[in-house]
């Protein structure tokens, strides 16, 4: 900033040399952005070398009114306190900022001001501004993450993996958390990420009528929702659900300096009345009989995030990785909120710990029971499942796109003596009191069927007694979302069986895509009930078991060297792997550093087994491994997915030859 009417003519806040030293290069490199706990200078030019006894001061105003005033104090102060210290070269001072590990985070405004011997201010220059952030790289900041590699993933990538689907069969989406990109830093995060009960990001919808919004399977990055969420001025983006939320808190936490990373609970409950117990209630015909609004509730998988953080509050060794679920699910103190809650107090069964550590517990170790209710209402137990609940927790890996196994963290191996202590304190039974009784065992053992075809679901009864058996066999097929809604029924069948001693018998399921089509929902998830009667037995007996479908492949090639501020081309091809054409096909594109979300649209329909290849062309404005990241969307098949790694190199590269 230069002033020539003054004493002092210019304020120079260094900003390049600042963000480099500070790790907030990638966010900009003309407005100054640096991180608490750290030193940063600026210098100040004057028109004239300082008259003796004339001081420099420096003043900060934070808050949308500048409503808290901080005057920096002069020469070497407390560390809780703001301090400078400066260096005279003739016309020039050069002046080093402290910050104390605990500021304030937010948007710094910053006067600078010359005083005479009497203390009267001669001049002042206050149109400078500066950003700070939380610094996990200062040992005395909440945030401190003592790992390099550790902090290059988890505040630094801008590219991420979620992990969906069942926990016997788990996919993966990439996903541009973009916390580097324009403006992502400066948009508010002092409400929610959820906006139910507040001003936040995004509203969630799990009933699949998207109509007056984006369906939650089209975003690929979080960069357009809060690009959206600011430009309506802070109006609730449509639409989320579970993987979306914890995907743009995520961002918002990265850009802020938090480390954090994107957690998947695969078989995760949700306890509405916290009896660490999730009750099932199906009439004879195997269909849900609880028509109550807000009941338990088991989802394929569930996201959330984890934060670092050292916790004030709590004895040492509860600090360290914190559970935040941004997703609306049940009120906290009033809010809709879950967490920080440590992952250590659910670990220790410890659910006296701040914040919603019950509700957290039950999500990786609630029970699930099922009950029959007969014609009379009387309710019958059928099916005690004590170890589904919290299975393969995951989490993208440090050092690549593989899935990291962090279900240790959160529990004690089933069944041992560690994981009985923690039941015990956390008030959960442990008992093997509904263990399946008599001679007739049943198993579903589903194959893994590819979106489009034919399939066969196979349902075994086993006679383990010495004597022949009659049963009455049904089998119902149904659609399911991954948060467990029930989306239609495709196919039903009753048979009589019997199966001699000492033997097994299988039943044949045929499934057509026909059966399925009408009901299979955005996620593309089948679950297979099977319920077996027989005399002698003291109970039915149930199995149960979820049909992924595989999607078909998106592939996407980025040939040739990318150089950046030069146009590169992308070719994006797909094949309709469906027996029916597509209508409405969109590519949806986008990747931190490459360019911001562009839609394709696709002309025509795409008939049967046709391929369809369009050409993107896009100049990327930041060097580095960076990921293109792309989402294919059409009336009958949605939520197919594609990357290609993108090396961007320096506009001079010498040549090898």
């Amino acid at each position: 900033m230069a002033n020539h009417n003054g004493l002092i003519t210019d304020v120079d806040l260094r900003s390049h040399e600042n963000n480099l030293a500070h790790r907030t290069r990638e966010i900009d490199r003309e407005r100054l952005i640096v991180r608490r706990g750290q030193p940063f200078s600026i210098s100040v030019q004057c028109y004239v070398s300082l008259p003796p006894k004339h001081q420099l001061e420096l003043i900060l105003h934070l808050g949308s009114k500048d409503e808290v005033v901080i005057k920096l104090q002069k020469g070497r102060g407390a560390g809780d306190k703001w301090w400078f210290n400066q260096q005279r070269a003739q016309d020039e001072m050069l002046l080093t900022l402290h910050s104390p590990a605990d500021a304030i985070i937010g948007q710094y405004h910053l006067a600078v001001l010359m005083m005479s011997p009497d203390g009267h201010i001669l001049e002042k220059t206050d149109k400078l501004s500066f950003h700070l952030l939380f610094n996990p790289w200062c040992k005395d900041d909440v945030v401190y993450l003592p790992d390099e590699s550790l902090l290059q993933e988890y505040v630094m990538n801008e590219d991420g993996i979620i992990f969906m689907g069942t926990w016997d069969n788990i996919n993966r989406i990439p996903w541009n958390y973009g916390q580097f990109e324009d403006y992502v830093m400066d948009m508010m995060v002092t409400a929610m990420v959820n906006s139910n009960g507040d001003r936040g990001v995004l509203t969630g919808r799990w009933d699949e009528s998207y109509t007056d919004g984006v369906a939650p399977y089209r975003w690929t990055g979080s960069v357009p929702i809060l690009q959206q969420w600011s430009n309506a001025g802070a109006r609730a983006v449509k639409y989320g659900q579970c993987w979306v939320f914890a995907a743009v808190a995520c961002t918002v936490l990265r850009s802020l300096g938090i480390p954090t990373r994107l957690i998947t609970n695969f078989s995760s409950a949700h306890d509405v009345d916290g009896n660490l117990s999730i009750d099932f209630l199906l009439n004879e015909r195997l269909e849900s009989f609880d028509g109550r609004n807000k009941r338990d509730s088991s989802w394929n998988f569930h996201c959330w995030v984890e934060s670092w953080m050292r916790r004030e509050d709590l004895p040492k060794g509860n600090d360290g990785w914190q559970v935040l679920d941004p997703t609306p699910q049940e009120l906290s103190d009033g809010e809709f909120c879950c967490g920080p809650c440590p992952v250590t107090a659910i670990k220790e069964g410890n659910l006296g710990v701040k914040y919603d550590a019950p509700f957290v517990f039950a999500e990786v170790n609630a029970d699930i029971i099922y009950w029959i209710v007969q014609a009379d209402g009387q309710r019958q137990k059928i099916r005690v499942d004590q170890a589904s609940v919290g299975r393969n927790i995951s989490t993208k890996s440090v050092y690549g796109d593989y899935r990291d196994d962090v279900t240790q963290q959160y529990k004690y191996s089933e069944g041992s003596n560690e994981e009985r202590d923690v039941y015990k304190k956390a008030g959960r039974r442990v008992t093997n009191e509904f263990t399946e009784p008599g001679q007739l065992k049943l198993s579903i053992k589903p194959s893994r069927p590819v979106l489009g075809t034919d399939f066969d679901v196979i349902v075994e009864v086993k006679n383990e007694g010495a004597r022949e058996a009659h049963a009455q066999l049904a089998m119902v097929v149904m659609a399911v979302t991954y948060s467990s809604l029930n989306r239609g029924e495709c196919k039903r069948q009753t048979i009589s069986v019997t199966v001699p001693a000492h033997k097994a018998h299988k039943e044949v399921l045929r499934l057509h895509y026909d059966d399925y089509v009408g009901c299979v929902g955005e996620h593309h998830l089948i679950r297979v009930k099977a319920l077996l009667e027989a005399p002698g037995e003291n109970e039915p007996i149930m199995a149960m078991a979820n049909i992924p479908m595989s999607m078909p492949e998106l592939l996407v090639q980025v040939p040739g060297k990318a150089v950046v501020w030069n146009q590169v081309t992308a070719f994006i091809s797909f094949t309709n792997p469906l027996p029916v054409p597509l209508k409405s096909g969109v590519f949806t594109v986008e990747g931190a550093g490459l360019l911001s979300a562009t839609e394709i649209s696709v002309k025509g329909d795409i008939n049967p087994g046709q391929k369809v290849s369009v050409k993107l062309l896009f100049s990327p404005v930041r060097t580095g491994v960076r990921k293109l990241l792309v989402d294919f969307d059409s009336d009958r098949l949605k939520d197919v997915k594609g990357v290609a790694t993108v090396v961007v190199y320096k506009r001079h590269i010498r040549s090898l030859n």
